[in-house]
C-alpha cells in the first residue's frame, strides 16, 4: 500500500492532470502559518500547510478548493475534517479528501459533502464559484478581471493567506456594487498592504482611476505614500491649501488638510465630487466618522474603504454602523495563532497611592509632604488616580516608578526598545529624565530615552532612529499619544502604561505597537508593562459592542444654547455633530447667538458632540422637545493648555504595593491549552473543596477580591480560563463552579436577565434616572462581572459623566447608604442562590 507521499505523487497528481488542473494552476505543501511562537527565542509549534491548493487560472488568480490527501490504506474521508479548516482559512468554497481512488467533496456554498469519482475540472469550478458568488457581471478577459489579476509581487512582502482572503471578499463586494467596504485586521497584520493590493488590481483593471487615501496624522500620510510606492509619479501629497493638484491619480491627506479652508472652501470642496473613484479611510475607527463624515459625503459616489484593527464594540458602534459587518476580519488572536504576530507577557504593578485610588492631602501633609499650590489654582482635598499629572503633579510617583521600571528594564535587557505612554508632555518629559540619569552614565550616551511628543520639532526624526532596528540608540520613547496608532515600530519590546485609558479601543492600537515580529532584532515576543490598570481592557478583546438605532417618529426639536460654563456667555459658531443614527451624523454649527434648532428629531433624547476652539470637547445626550420654544443649556468648558501650572506634591510615601506577573500568549498562558486548564483546576482545588466553601468566598465582596488576588498571584486568570473553555459569557462564580463541581453553567446574561424579571419592585421603587444607572450598571455586569458593578470606580466612566459622576449618582439614589443599598440588591439578585446574603 502506498504512503501519502506515494500516493499524491502516483494517484492524486495524475487525476488532477486528467481533469485539466496544471502545474501552473496547483500549489503544493504551501506554509500558509509560520507556527504560533512558544518562547523569547523565537521557537515555534509546527506552520500549517495544506497537501494542494487549487487556483484559477493559474497561481497569481483566485484559489478555488484545498486538497488533503491520506495514505492509500485510509478511507476517503480521512483528510475532510482537516481539508474544510483550511478551507475556512483561505476563504474558499471547495474542499476534497481523497485517498488516491475514492474522493470526498465539500461545497460550502451549497452545505453538501458528496463522494464523486474525478475532480471538477478547473472551468468548471470557476463556473460555480462565479454562480455562486453572484459575479455574473465580471470580465471574461483576466486582462480586465480584478479578481484574476496578478498580485503586485513585493520581493520581500509574499502575500499571506489571510490577505488573499481579505483582498479577494473586498474585490468580490465591489464588483456586487457594495460602495461601503469595512476590512477588521489586527495591528501588524498589514492593511496597508491589503489596501495597496486592492488598489493595484482595481487601477490596473480600470475599474477605479483615481484613489484618496485618508488618515489623520501626517506620518501615517507619508507611511501610506511611501507603502503605495509601485504606482510612481500617480502619487500625491495633499499638505496644505496653498497648491491643490489635480493631474495625479492616487492622493494621501490628512482630514485636517481637507478641512482647511481656501477662497472660502474646504480643500476637498475644490475637488469636483465625482474627481475620486475610491476613497481609503485608514484607522477609521478613530471616532473617523464624525471627522470623515463630509469628506465621505461629499465624494458619495465613490466606493469607501474602511480599514480597522479594533473589533466592533461600544466606543466605535458608529464605524461599524456606517460601513456594516465587515468583509473580512482577522483578530489579533489568530494572527499570535498563526505565528504572524508576537506574543506577549503582561506585568501589573500598582504603587501604593495608585492602589488606593485616591491621594488625601490631608493625609500625606501629616506625613510630612510638602504640597506647593500655584497662585489662582484651589487645592482640592483629594486626588483621584485620574488626576495624577493632570492636575497634581507626584515626582516621588514618578520617581518610584521609573525606578522599578529601570529594574525590570535591567533584568529582561536595558537595550530592549521601550514605549511609554504618559500622560502629558511634561510627565513624558520628567520620565525621560529619570531614565536617561539612570542609564545615561552606564552607556555614555545622552539619548538613552528620548521624548516623542508634538512639541518637539524633530520628533518625527528621533522616532524613525527609535524605529530602526539597527540602531541601539535610543532605546526609550516616551509619549503621550503620538505612537497610539498607525506607526509601524516592529523592534519594540515593551509596552509601558504611566496614563489612564478607559477606551477599549485606544488600549487596543497601543498594544498593537507590540505585536509585530522583528527578525532584525530577533524580538519574537513583547512585555505589557501595566503601572495603572490598563491591562483590565486586554480580557474583553472578542467581546463585540451593540448598538441600537431609535425607534419610533422623528417629529419632535433640539433646541439648545451652548454658553461659556466660567462667563455664561453664549459661544457663536460652535461645532455641533447631532447623531440622530451613527450612519448619518448631522453636522451644523450654533448661530452667533450660541443657539441651535433642529425638527424632525427622535422622540426621547439623541446624542451629541460639541466642539469649539478653546473649549474642551463634549460629548452629552440632551432631550428632545415636542415644540420648539423648549430648550436646554449646555456649558463648555475652557480648554487649559498643558503649560497650566499644576498642584506639585513632594515627599510623598510611595512604593511598590503589588505586582503579579502573566505570561500570555493565543492560548491565554505559556501553558498549552488543556495544561493550563488542568493547571487552573489543581490551583482552585487547593483554596475551594466544597461548593460552599465557593459560595462563602463570593458572597463576602472583601473575601472575594482577596481570593481573585491570590488566583491572579498564583498565574490563574480567570477571564483567560473562560476564554480556553469557550465561555467568555460565563460568571465567574459559575466558570469556577463548574470547572470544579460540575456545576450547571450560567451566562452573566442569564443571571442579568433573572435579576430584571425578579426584582421588579425593586426597581420600581426608584426614579427614572436612577433606574437608568441601575440598568446601566447591570449591563456592565453583563460585560465584564460582579466587581463591575461593587467597584466604585466605575462611576468615573460614561456614562456616568452625565449624572455628574459619583457626585451625581448619590444624589439620584438621596444619599450614599442608599447607592450602596440599591448595589447590594443588584448582587443580591445576581445570586439569588445564596439566599441573600450577599454583602
Amino acid at each position: 500500500m502506498r504512503n501519502e507521499a506515494e500516493t499524491r505523487a502516483e494517484l492524486v497528481d495524475p487525476k488532477l492532470r486528467e481533469s485539466g488542473w496544471t502545474d501552473k494552476m496547483i500549489v503544493r505543501e504551501r506554509y500558509i502559518t509560520k507556527g504560533m511562537i512558544i518562547n523569547e527565542s523565537g521557537d515555534r509549534l509546527p506552520p500549517r500547510k495544506p497537501d494542494y491548493i487549487l487556483y484559477y487560472p493559474d497561481k497569481s488568480g483566485v484559489p478555488l478548493a484545498v486538497i488533503e490527501a491520506e495514505p492509500e490504506s485510509k478511507s476517503h474521508l480521512a483528510g475532510m475534517q482537516q481539508a474544510k479548516e483550511y478551507m475556512k482559512m483561505l476563504g474558499v468554497p471547495f474542499a476534497y479528501s481523497t485517498n488516491g481512488h475514492k474522493i470526498e467533496e465539500y461545497d460550502d456554498f451549497h452545505k453538501i459533502q458528496r463522494t464523486i469519482d474525478r475532480f471538477p475540472s478547473p472551468e468548471e469550478l470557476w463556473r460555480r464559484y462565479v454562480e455562486c458568488k453572484e459575479l455574473r457581471q465580471i470580465p471574461e478577459s483576466r486582462i480586465e478581471d480584478p479578481l484574476l489579476y496578478p498580485y503586485y509581487p513585493f520581493p520581500d512582502k509574499p502575500i499571506r493567506y489571510y490577505q488573499e482572503v481579505a483582498v479577494k471578499n473586498a474585490i468580490e463586494a465591489i464588483l456586487k456594487g457594495q460602495k461601503r467596504i469595512l476590512l477588521t485586521m489586527a495591528t501588524g497584520s498589514g492593511k496597508t498592504y491589503v489596501a495597496f493590493q486592492i488598489a493595484w488590481k482595481l487601477y490596473k483593471t480600470r475599474k477605479i482611476r483615481r484613489i484618496l487615501y485618508l488618515v489623520d496624522r501626517i506620518f501615517l500620510r507619508r507611511q501610506a505614500h511611501d507603502a503605495f510606492y509601485p504606482f510612481g509619479n500617480a502619487r500625491e501629497e495633499l499638505v496644505g491649501a496653498e497648491r491643490i493638484p489635480k493631474h495625479k491619480d492616487i492622493y494621501f491627506a490628512t482630514y485636517q488638510t481637507l478641512y482647511t479652508e481656501k477662497d472660502g472652501k474646504r480643500v476637498y470642496e475644490h475637488f469636483d465630487p465625482d474627481f475620486f473613484d475610491m476613497v481609503i479611510i485608514d484607522e477609521c475607527h478613530r471616532s473617523g466618522w464624525r471627522r470623515w463624515h463630509d469628506i465621505l459625503r461629499y465624494f458619495s459616489n465613490a466606493i469607501h474603504l474602511g480599514l480597522t484593527a479594533t473589533p466592533k464594540r461600544d466606543d466605535n458602534i458608529d464605524t461599524y454602523a456606517y460601513f456594516g459587518k465587515p468583509v473580512y476580519d482577522y483578530p489579533m488572536r489568530q494572527g499570535i495563532e498563526d505565528g504572524f504576530l508576537a506574543p506577549c507577557e503582561i506585568i501589573r504593578v500598582f504603587t501604593n497611592i495608585d492602589k488606593a485610588g485616591v491621594l488625601s492631602i490631608t493625609e500625606v501633609k501629616s506625613q510630612g509632604a510638602k504640597i506647593e499650590v500655584p497662585p489662582g489654582v484651589e487645592l482640592k482635598e483629594c486626588y483621584t488616580v485620574e488626576e495624577f499629572e493632570r492636575e497634581i503633579t507626584l515626582p516621588d510617583r514618578t520617581k518610584r516608578i521609573c525606578e522599578h521600571l529601570a529594574r525590570i528594564l535591567e533584568s529582561t535587557g536595558p537595550k530592549g526598545k521601550t514605549a511609554i505612554f504618559c500622560v502629558t508632555q511634561t510627565h513624558a518629559a520628567e520620565v525621560a529624565k529619570e531614565l536617561n540619569n539612570r542609564f545615561g552614565p552606564i552607556f555614555k550616551v545622552s539619548n538613552y530615552a528620548v521624548r516623542v511628543v508634538t512639541d518637539e520639532p524633530y520628533a518625527h526624526e528621533v522616532l524613525k532612529e527609535f524605529r530602526d532596528s539597527e540602531k541601539e540608540f535610543p532605546v526609550v520613547t516616551t509619549t503621550v499619544d503620538l505612537l497610539s496608532t498607525g506607526v509601524d515600530i516592529p523592534p519594540v519590546r515593551n509596552i509601558v502604561f504611566l496614563k489612564h485609558i478607559n477606551s477599549k479601543v485606544v488600549f487596543h492600537q497601543i498594544i498593537g505597537r507590540g505585536t509585530r515580529i522583528d527578525e532584525n532584532s530577533r524580538k519574537y515576543m513583547f512585555r505589557i508593562i501595566d503601572y495603572t490598570n490598563a491591562t483590565r481592557l486586554f480580557d474583553e478583546w472578542d467581546l463585540p459592542g451593540t448598538g441600537k438605532r431609535p425607534e419610533g417618529p422623528s417629529d419632535w426639536y433640539l433646541s439648545c444654547k451652548v454658553i461659556d460654563a466660567e462667563t455664561g456667555q453664549a459661544i457663536p459658531n460652535v461645532s455641533v455633530v447631532v447623531i440622530v443614527t451613527p450612519s448619518k451624523p448631522i453636522h451644523t454649527r450654533t448661530d452667533d447667538n450660541g443657539s441651535l434648532l433642529l425638527k424632525d428629531m427622535p422622540r426621547g433624547s439623541v446624542k451629541i458632540d460639541i466642539a469649539a476652539s478653546g473649549y474642551k470637547r463634549k460629548e452629552t445626550t440632551v432631550p428632545t422637545f415636542p415644540d420648539p420654544d423648549r430648550s436646554v443649556v449646555i456649558s463648555l468648558e475652557r480648554e487649559i493648555k498643558e503649560r497650566k501650572e499644576l498642584v506639585r506634591a513632594e515627599n510623598v510615601t510611595v512604593y511598590i504595593a503589588e505586582e503579579g506577573i502573566v505570561k500570555v500568549n493565543a492560548l491565554g498562558n505559556e501553558l498549552r491549552e488543556a495544561e493550563y486548564i488542568e493547571y487552573c483546576r489543581n490551583g482552585l482545588i487547593k483554596r475551594i473543596t466544597t461548593l460552599d466553601d465557593l459560595k462563602r468566598i463570593w458572597r463576602d465582596r472583601n473575601k472575594r477580591r482577596k481570593f481573585k488576588e491570590e488566583l491572579k498571584n498564583m498565574g490563574i486568570d480567570l477571564g483567560v480560563l473562560s476564554k480556553l473553555l469557550k465561555r467568555p459569557d460565563v460568571d465567574e462564580f459559575d466558570l469556577i463552579a463548574h470547572l470544579l463541581f460540575k456545576a450547571p453553567i450560567i451566562s452573566r446574561d442569564e443571571r442579568a436577565r433573572a435579576l430584571l424579571d425578579m426584582k421588579r419592585e425593586f426597581l420600581e421603587k426608584y426614579g427614572p434616572q436612577a433606574r437608568e444607572v441601575i440598568m446601566e450598571l447591570v449591563d456592565r455586569y453583563r460585560m465584564a462581572g460582579v466587581d463591575e458593578v461593587t467597584d466604585p470606580m466605575v462611576f468615573r466612566t460614561p456614562p456616568f459623566d452625565k449624572w455628574g459622576y459619583l457626585k451625581g449618582v448619590i444624589e439620584l439614589f438621596g444619599g450614599i447608604d442608599a447607592l450602596k443599598e440599591a448595589i447590594n440588591e443588584i448582587e443580591q439578585g445576581l445570586y439569588p442562590e445564596f439566599g441573600g446574603g450577599v454583602i
